[in-house]
């Protein structure tokens, strides 16, 4: 291969190593993302169960209610079963009287089972918020952390960064600027290294997609100094070690 395909053999291993360090920084920036969204899911149970724990309150202050009327009620039919003047109406009285202390009853067992459920989900709310402080202290850690790495992959990104440029100013501009596209669409492999399919037989494939390269191909790059491209995946083709041409 003549300077530029050995100038973008270079580059490939400078790119990679350079798109290693940005990624190594990404992952460190995006643990304290992942703590904080654990901590706003936290929080969402939270809120939502004491939204619950209030709707249950309204609920058993509405039953609360409803047996004091009744209560009420039961002490007026009381009265009134000692001033009934006939058989027949003391008889419906006490009727009206057992069926409401039977609402009422059901009434006090729906509120302790209210009762019981507001306990339930307050000590939920109350394992919640130790789960949100125990994750505030991990994030402040994990954020801590996170800022000391991602100084030191900044600074070797920057590095990277001028030594790619050193050697990007050996390239031509056209080959250049092929590399950067191909790099963009392959996550920085912009070159494939041409395999050869069995050692007695002139048949090549891209070391990128595997499909199958014309000897034509390989004869042009053995022979020039020019870009050649895969036809099925548009990578940048080089040769490899000698043996696997």
């Amino acid at each position: 291969m003549g300077p530029v395909l050995d100038g973008l053999v270079k580059l490939q291993s400078v790119e990679n190593r350079l798109r290693a360090a940005k990624a190594k920084l990404a992952r460190c920036r995006r643990s304290v993302i992942i703590q904080e969204n654990q901590i706003r899911s936290l929080q969402n149970a939270f809120e939502a169960k004491k939204e619950e724990i209030q709707l249950t309150k309204i609920q058993s202050d509405r039953l609360e209610l409803e047996l004091k009327i009744r209560d009420d009620q039961i002490a007026r039919l009381r009265a009134s079963l000692n001033t009934a003047k006939t058989n027949k109406e003391y008889a419906a009285l006490l009727t009206q009287l057992n069926t409401t202390k039977a609402d009422n009853s059901k009434n006090e067992t729906q509120i302790l089972d209210l009762l019981k459920d507001i306990e339930a989900d307050e000590d939920e709310c109350e394992k919640i918020q130790n789960q949100i402080d125990q994750q505030k202290q991990t994030l402040e850690q994990t954020r801590k952390e996170a800022e000391i790495l991602a100084t030191k992959y900044e600074a070797q990104i920057e590095e990277i960064q001028i030594e790619w440029n050193q050697v990007a100013q050996a390239i031509p501009a056209d080959p250049l600027e092929i590399f950067k596209r191909v790099a963009e669409t392959y996550d920085g492999e912009a070159l494939a290294v041409v395999d050869r399919q069995g050692v007695k037989t002139e048949v090549y494939a891209c070391g990128g997609c595997f499909m199958s390269i014309t000897a034509e191909s390989v004869n042009l790059l053995m022979t020039k100094d020019d870009i050649i491209r895969c036809a099925n995946c548009t990578r940048i083709l080089v040769l490899g070690s000698e043996e696997n041409i």
